[in-house]
């Protein structure tokens, strides 16, 4: 069974005037768990009883997403990946999260650990990670349907179809998901975006992050430069491949003969964490048993 319940209580910091929430469960090399768009810390509620006891437990809700607050002033510049990086970078400090540290992504989560990697090399002990955002892709790569939709997105259009309607909660979000959520689950994912409005700028502004033909060109060059990083280091790494998952068949994944990594295959779409917590979970867990050196 897939639980819908948050068995762990969350932690408060202000951060650079801004106060995040967060989830710091045992002792040990910290495992740090970064969750991407639309979601939060929840995402990971059935995969973090696998690991608990191999390590210090940490997994954040992003600025303006899950519990965190929402940034005092917001609109169209804000919640981009650089400002994220900015409060993640601070929170991981004021929590002493310097060495020995484990990575643990998904979509834009996965970026920001693999820049955070990149940026401090000698920090990290290994990268976990599934449904990567981790290199530049074309519009001609996508499903008409999503093409449609994120171009959308990142048109006037964006805020009426997403601060507005919430899409990326009542349309997108179940669409990433093979099995049906449960109303109780899908509740915990509105529960932070309830009021129309400003509030739901961060997945707004995840979508335009997105790195589609070169632009936003200063997301390009962060994501292209750790994905070059990432190809020619010995960082153990485990990638998590969803299956069906949302690659593309046609294209070559960049990132398949990455060196020192182990790959997995869980069954899922976008989240596959709602698909396959347990296989996730495990793989995890024996995976760090082989990194307890390192």
């Amino acid at each position: 069974m897939i639980s819908s319940a948050f068995p762990y209580q969350k932690k408060r910091i202000s951060v650079l005037g801004v106060e995040m929430a967060y989830i710091d469960e045992g002792q040990g090399d910290p495992i740090v768990f970064m969750h991407g768009n639309p979601t939060y810390s929840y995402v990971w509620r059935n995969i973090i009883p696998y690991v608990q006891g191999a390590g210090r437990i940490i997994a954040a809700d992003m600025i303006g997403m899950g519990d965190s607050q929402k940034l005092p002033v917001s609109g169209p510049d804000s919640y981009t990946f650089v400002e994220h990086r900015r409060y993640l970078d601070a929170l991981l400090e004021a929590l002493g999260v310097h060495e020995r540290v484990t990575l643990v992504g998904h979509d834009w989560g996965a970026a920001l650990a693999f820049d955070w990697a990149h940026r401090h090399p000698h920090a990290v002990r290994g990268i976990a990670y599934m449904e990567a955002v981790i290199e530049t892709v074309s519009w001609s790569e996508s499903s008409e349907v999503a093409r449609t939709r994120f171009q959308a997105m990142r048109s006037p259009q964006g805020e009426q179809i997403v601060l507005q309607q919430n899409s990326f909660i009542e349309f997108n979000l179940p669409k990433t998901v093979l099995r049906t959520l449960t109303e109780e689950e899908m509740n915990e994912y509105r529960r932070p975006y309830t009021e129309p409005g400003e509030g739901r700028r961060p997945m707004l502004s995840w979508a335009r992050q997105l790195p589609i033909e070169g632009e936003p060109a200063d997301i390009t060059e962060i994501i292209t430069s750790s994905g070059e990083w990432l190809a020619h280091n010995d960082i153990p790494k485990l990638l998590i491949q969803a299956v069906p998952g949302t690659r593309n068949p046609d294209k070559p994944a960049v990132n398949r003969s990455w060196p020192a990594q182990i790959e997995v295959a869980v069954r899922g779409h976008h989240t596959p964490q709602e698909d396959s917590p347990d296989e996730i979970g495990q793989a995890i867990a024996s995976w760090l048993k082989t990194i307890v050196n390192k």
